[in-house]
């Protein structure tokens, strides 16, 4: 009869910096997101307080404590504001400048970008440091001597001074898409030029699919600021039928100045295109960022 010795099995040792380790990377991630948490919250308190203010009765507006969420919810400050003023016709003026903006961005600066990127030529780089020395220029410095050229053209309270120098690029745009098009290996323009390509064929067949990204985040860049741009309107546009919603919500504030839903519902209106843009768009604007950045 054998006998068998009993085996006692060894104590298991723990790994105490892998341990520590998943530890902190555990801790650190709550705090990070506890912040961006909070972060939010701080950002997220005006747009609430906007919110909810248009949809108050006008006693509620100015109760001290804030009441978050309304005791009685109604619609009339957006119809009240609707109706004060054309604030229809003012998104129509808007949509066109902001329309017409993004496709002169848009085709302007993807085509000097695409020049500079891919088309060798004399005094290119040169040529380039002299258009990036424009960012340097404040735009306070060209404000008058601007205005005077559209004056002696009689272009104000038109919208061409508005449109008209977007279709001419600017510098920033234009270093962003050098950046992202220089990405693109040049065998593709090799073997285009090889099959008879012509530039511009290389550029709308070959480049421009290719760089969707950087095109959208030119595109989404553009709409915001034609959406909310103040200061090109103000100066050159002096009717009221052709004022742009940011204008108009200013002329509504200076009219309705003691109508503080009336204010807060108007610029609701004001920030809807925005927020739909930005909720859609947002993947797309975050790639082409993170694209242009590493790869620039």
């Amino acid at each position: 009869m054998t006998s068998t010795a009993r085996v006692t099995p060894r104590p298991q040792v723990r790994d105490w910096p892998l341990f520590w380790s998943k530890v902190g990377r555990i801790v650190g991630k709550v705090i990070l997101y506890a912040v961006l948490a909070f972060g939010a919250y701080i950002f997220f308190l005006p747009f609430a307080w906007m919110v909810t203010t248009s949809l108050k009765p006008a006693a509620y507006a100015y109760e001290v404590p804030i009441q978050w969420f309304p005791k009685k919810i109604t619609l009339d400050a957006y119809f009240y504001g609707w109706k004060t003023l054309p604030f229809p016709l003012f998104y129509r003026n808007t949509i066109i400048i902001t329309a017409a903006n993004i496709v002169g961005l848009v085709l302007s600066s993807s085509l000097v970008a695409f020049a500079f990127a891919r088309i060798p030529f004399a005094g290119r780089d040169a040529w380039f440091l002299i258009l990036l020395s424009t960012m340097m220029l404040p735009a306070q410095v060209t404000l008058i001597p601007i205005y005077l050229f559209w004056s002696k053209l009689r272009a104000v309270n038109t919208f061409w001074p508005l449109i008209v120098p977007e279709w001419l690029t600017n510098a920033y745009n234009v270093f962003l898409l050098r950046q992202f098009f220089m990405t693109i290996p040049l065998d593709y323009d090799d073997a285009a030029r090889i099959d008879g390509a012509s530039w511009f064929r290389i550029y709308s067949q070959i480049i421009v699919p290719m760089s969707k990204p950087a095109l959208g985040v030119i595109a989404i860049q553009a709409f915001a600021w034609n959406w909310n741009n103040f200061l090109g309107p103000l100066i050159y546009l002096n009717e009221t039928r052709k004022f742009t919603i940011s204008i108009g919500l200013r002329l509504f504030q200076n009219q309705q100045s003691s109508k503080m839903p009336e204010t807060m519902a108007m610029s609701v209106v004001a920030l809807i295109p925005t927020l739909i843009v930005f909720f859609i768009a947002q993947r797309y604007f975050i790639q082409g960022i993170v694209i242009t950045g590493v790869k620039g």
